[in-house]
């Protein structure tokens, strides 16, 4: 069964869904290593992150294993997905498309508060940051610090559409497709970069330079999405 170029709307579950065919049709046998990103996002004729996104929402249901430093290898038929977990990764948002979302949004609240912060809000941005710090020193992932920073940003905007957009980027981040790929992904060292970066948006914000904070907004969402994406083929082992 050859596979078939995709029209670029909800790309990920679309691609999903023809993988998910081959291996119930046999065309990838269990435990068969699937073909590399680089490879399935040519013939399908989209990009290697849309393709990721799509293997980590198969995983996620079953049908695939991630090894990392192997490959992404077809599993064994597996039993029916119950309905709520199906409906939830169906739809549930790309993370890589949500971060290049985010990074147009949140560029935007950065430069907002470099300009409308006001004291508690630096206060409540600089808390953030230490409350990071001290998970990531007591080695609990920094999540709740991390939504704290970027809530705190986009507080200071006083705007509540894009309070609410915010929030809702950041439940979108709890869904089981970004939680697997974060679990891959994410490590200590690569915390320890994006507190950095979060360093670099408050130093920006409290010197009240708007373009600044949007740029290092930017620059860390960039950041960000080059480490999702980073080859399976790179292990915990080689980044710690």
């Amino acid at each position: 069964m050859p596979l078939l170029s995709v029209e670029p709307q909800r790309l990920y579950r679309q691609i999903a869904e023809q993988v998910r065919l081959l291996i119930g049709s046999g065309e990838f046998a269990a435990h068969e290593r699937l073909p590399a990103e680089r490879d399935l996002a040519r013939q399908l004729g989209v990009s290697r992150p849309t393709v990721r996104e799509a293997l980590i929402a198969l995983e996620v249901e079953g049908w695939v294993e991630v090894r990392c430093g192997s490959g992404v290898y077809a599993m064994a038929r597996p039993a029916p997905v119950c309905a709520p977990l199906a409906a939830q990764t169906a739809a549930e948002w790309g993370p890589l498309e949500l971060i290049r979302a985010r990074r147009v949004v949140e560029g935007e609240t950065a430069a907002l508060a470099a300009a409308l912060a006001k004291r508690r809000d630096l206060a409540a941005i600089r808390q953030a940051i230490e409350s990071m710090e001290q998970d990531a020193q007591d080695k609990v992932p920094p999540l709740a610090g991390d939504r704290a920073f970027h809530g705190a940003i986009v507080q200071a905007s006083g705007n509540s559409v894009l309070i609410e957009t915010v929030h809702a980027f950041w439940d979108s981040r709890r869904g089981p497709v970004f939680e697997r790929l974060g679990g891959h992904f994410e490590s200590a060292p690569s915390w320890r970069a994006a507190i950095a970066e979060h360093r670099l948006i408050l130093e920006a914000i409290e010197a009240r330079d708007a373009g600044a904070a949007r740029t290092a907004m930017h620059s860390h969402m960039d950041r960000a999405h080059a480490r999702f994406s980073a080859s399976w083929r790179r292990t915990k082992k080689n980044e710690s």
